[in-house]
């Protein structure tokens, strides 16, 4: 199948509730338009210079998702385009972020990545961590952020189990979070969680965007 027919197939599975981050790390624009072409506005990329290098060559209404690791020293090549940071794991990053998109007079859409990983392997806040800084009221001197939601990446686990629990987890954090520091701001409302492997178990634990490649554009060729 090409990759207009697997995004329409995995478009198809997905509730009203539930958006598709095509995740296009090492695939070439050429890819990215076909996809584009099929309908997809969403795109999602690990590494800030080749998420820098695809988005002149490409569409302006397409809405840019920065999913991997993120050091402060490079915010600043993002900031005046990217549409959602997903990978906000700490709040020395948050002022990096609050600044540059002051520079750039914009306010840039934030998902807070909470290390939810049983194998350790993945960055992001622990949960209580979250709370703390967000209950001592933190996350107000950054007005140039709008805190959207919670992403959190599993254990690399072919056992069903593990991946409820670590996403079941997240889900927690997030609905902690809402009730007890967003209960009346709408914008937050995202959880990122789920890829290829397991988006479906991700969309059964509550998640609202899954972060999806190989399924829609085959595996990764990271000789290129």
């Amino acid at each position: 199948m090409g990759i207009a027919e697997n995004i329409q197939r995995i478009v198809s599975q997905l509730p009203a509730s539930v958006r598709l981050v095509a995740v296009s790390k090492t695939k070439p624009v050429e890819a990215l338009h076909e996809a584009y072409d099929s309908g997809q506005r969403i795109f999602g990329e690990n590494y800030v210079q080749e998420l820098c290098s695809k988005h002149p060559l490409l569409p302006a209404d397409i809405e840019w998702h920065l999913i991997g690791h993120l050091q402060t020293n490079k915010v600043k090549y993002v900031a005046p385009f990217v549409s959602c940071i997903q990978s906000v794991d700490s709040e020395k990053l948050l002022k990096e972020i609050d600044k540059e998109a002051r520079k750039n007079n914009r306010v840039i859409d934030v998902l807070l990545e909470i290390s939810i990983a049983s194998d350790g392997s993945k960055f992001g806040f622990q949960p209580d961590d979250t709370f703390l800084f967000l209950k001592e009221g933190r996350y107000k001197l950054f007005p140039n952020v709008r805190f959207c939601g919670v992403m959190g990446m599993g254990s690399f686990s072919d056992t069903e189990s593990i991946t409820r629990i670590e996403y079941r987890s997240l889900k927690i954090v997030f609905n902690k979070l809402k009730v007890a520091i967003f209960k009346n701001e709408d914008v937050f409302s995202e959880i990122s969680m789920g890829m290829s492997y397991d988006y479906h178990i991700a969309i059964e634990e509550g998640s609202t965007l899954v972060r999806v490649g190989t399924s829609i554009f085959g595996e990764r060729n990271y000789n290129q």
